[in-house]
C-alpha cells in the first residue's frame, strides 16, 4: 500500500500569519538584542560590545527598578487567592450573581490612564482614601501613599490588583462552570463542606487555569506596569516607584541613551521568557 504524498498547499493558508509574526515580533525582537550592543542616538550607533550591560547593572535606579519589579511579583499571588474566592461565592448560584460579576470585571475593562489619574487624586496625601480615613476616626493610618519612597510602589500594587482582579474571576469562573456537576454533587453527599469542596474538590480540577492565570499576571507585572507608574507617581519619589519598563522609556525616549535602553529590554525579556518556560514545563509534566 503506498502513502499518500504530503500535500503542501494547506501550509499557504498559515503563511500570511508566519509573515506577520516575523515582520512585527521576531524582526523587532532581533533589533532590540542587536542594539543592545550599541550605543548612541537614533540616527548613529556605535558597537561598544558588554558595556551596556555593566553601565545597566551598576546603575543603582535600574537595580531599585528591577527590584519594583520583582516586588510587584507579590501581587500575583495576592489577587489570584482573591479571585479563586471571589469566583467560588459567585459559583454558588448567589442572588444577583450576574450584576456582581459585572462589577468586578468593569475595573478590567477601563483604561489605565483614567484609573491611573484617578487613583492619583484618591491617593494623594489630602486626597479621598485619607479623607475618608480622618472621617472614621483611622488619622493614624492616613498616609502619604504615593509620596512616600516606602509606600509608593505597594500603592501600585494595590491599583494593579484592583485592575486586574475583574479578570482572574472571569476566568476562574468560567473553569469552574465548566466542571462537571456530577463530581460536586457526590462530594456535597459524602459531607463534604463548602470549604472541602473547594479546595479539594474544584481547585485540582482548575489548576491548569490556575497555572495559566498565575503565569499571565506575572507577565503583567514585569512588563505592563509602565501607565501606571507614570501616571501615579512618575518613578518617583527619587526613582523609589521606578520599574524596569520606566527605565527604558526614561533612558530610550526622554534621555536618548538607545543602547542602554535595549539592554533592558532584553532583561525583560528575559524575565518574561523564564516564566513562559516555567509555565510550559509545568503544563508539559502535571504532578
Amino acid at each position: 500500500m503506498t502513502s499518500r504524498p504530503a500535500q503542501r498547499w494547506p501550509y499557504l493558508f498559515v503563511l500570511p500569519a508566519l509573515l506577520a509574526l516575523l515582520f512585527g515580533f521576531g524582526l523587532p525582537l532581533v533589533s532590540v538584542i542587536r542594539n543592545s550592543f550599541y550605543a548612541g542616538s537614533f540616527y548613529r550607533l556605535d558597537y561598544v560590545g558588554l558595556s551596556n550591560y555593566r553601565i545597566m547593572f551598576a546603575d543603582e535606579v535600574f537595580r531599585t527598578s528591577l527590584a519594583n519589579n520583582l516586588r510587584l511579583l507579590l501581587t500575583v499571588p495576592v489577587m489570584t487567592v482573591l479571585a479563586l474566592l471571589v469566583a467560588s461565592v459567585l459559583n454558588t448560584g448567589l442572588r444577583g450573581g450576574r450584576l456582581y460579576r459585572s462589577v468586578v470585571f468593569l475595573p478590567y475593562t477601563l483604561p489605565a490612564v483614567g484609573i491611573g489619574l484617578a487613583f492619583s487624586v484618591f491617593l494623594q496625601l489630602n486626597g479621598g482614601l485619607n479623607a475618608l480615613l480622618r472621617h472614621v476616626g483611622l488619622g493614624a493610618v492616613a498616609l502619604d501613599w504615593l509620596g512616600s519612597p516606602d509606600l509608593a510602589i505597594y500603592s501600585v500594587g494595590a491599583v494593579v490588583i484592583w485592575q486586574q482582579l475583574g479578570f482572574g474571576v472571569v476566568v476562574f469562573l468560567a473553569a469552574l462552570l465548566a466542571l462537571p456537576a456530577e463530581v460536586s454533587e457526590a462530594a456535597r453527599i459524602d459531607g463534604a463542606s463548602w470549604w472541602q469542596l473547594q479546595t479539594r474538590v474544584h481547585l485540582p480540577q482548575i489548576r491548569g487555569t490556575v497555572e495559566f492565570f498565575v503565569v499571565t499576571e506575572a507577565i503583567t507585572v514585569l512588563s505592563w506596569v509602565f501607565t501606571y507608574v507614570y501616571v501615579l507617581t512618575g518613578g518617583g519619589p527619587a526613582n523609589a516607584s521606578s520599574v524596569t519598563e520606566f527605565y527604558i522609556w526614561k533612558n530610550g525616549f526622554a534621555q536618548g541613551s538607545v543602547g542602554l535602553a535595549n539592554a533592558a529590554a532584553v532583561v525583560v525579556l528575559a524575565l518574561a521568557g523564564v516564566l513562559i518556560a516555567v509555565y510550559t514545563k509545568l503544563r508539559r509534566d502535571p504532578a
